[in-house]
């Protein structure tokens, strides 16, 4: 499909977090290693965490409240919204659930596997979804400030973790999305980013 508002960031964004849903399983189905012992000292479940609640919490705020206004008499498309946001506000206690699992040293080990499944169920889901239905409904209604407004909220949302957000985000990227997401920084972000925070991001050991 084509989309008139630019939607680089948000596929990006999106490819990242099944990124990391993959990894996670995998952690999570690992029989040799505790895999709460990963998890629980693993820098890639921190960024995942950290990131995915920017996202949402980006979308909460700059794009459902808009958008409700601009259909506020179209009642269709008013419940895919509220799918929307039903499916945000779903994701948050499992990923407290994850956590608590990681810190249940009697049980926490039994309930690990079925709260990650969860989580790769209810998360997927949701991307898929949005990618569906959602990103239509938003291009056909958003004007290019408001889309950019939301630019602005989950850039600034981000803040200081920049350095550590876009690598991670075009951590296995094709080289295409990559010169797609680069060429929308200004120069000296794209130098940090491929003299500093790439490397740096490159040392870190994410789940392990």
């Amino acid at each position: 499909m084509t989309f008139a508002l630019d939607m680089t960031m948000m596929f990006a964004m999106h490819d990242a977090l099944r990124r990391e849903l993959e990894r996670i399983a995998k952690v999570a189905a690992r029989t040799g290693d505790d895999p709460r012992q990963v998890l629980r000292t693993a820098a890639g479940w921190e960024l995942f965490k950290t990131f995915l609640v920017v996202h949402h919490t980006s979308e909460d705020i700059a794009l459902w409240p808009a958008m409700r206004q601009a259909l506020a008499a179209r009642p269709d498309d008013l419940a895919l919204l509220d799918a929307m946001e039903d499916e945000h506000a779903a994701i948050d206690p499992l990923l407290a659930g994850v956590d608590e699992a990681l810190a249940d040293r009697d049980h926490g080990a039994e309930r690990l596997g079925g709260l990650v499944d969860a989580l790769v169920t209810g998360l997927g889901g949701h991307l898929r979804h949005e990618e569906a239905e959602g990103l239509a409904l938003i291009d056909a209604t958003l004007t290019g400030e408001q889309w950019q407004h939301f630019a602005e909220v989950h850039r600034d949302r981000i803040g200081g973790d920049a350095p550590r957000y876009l690598p991670w985000l075009l951590d296995e990227a094709d080289p295409e999305t990559a010169a797609r997401v680069l060429g929308r920084m200004p120069s000296p972000l794209v130098a940090a980013y491929h003299d500093e925070w790439r490397p740096a991001y490159a040392s870190l050991r994410l789940y392990s």
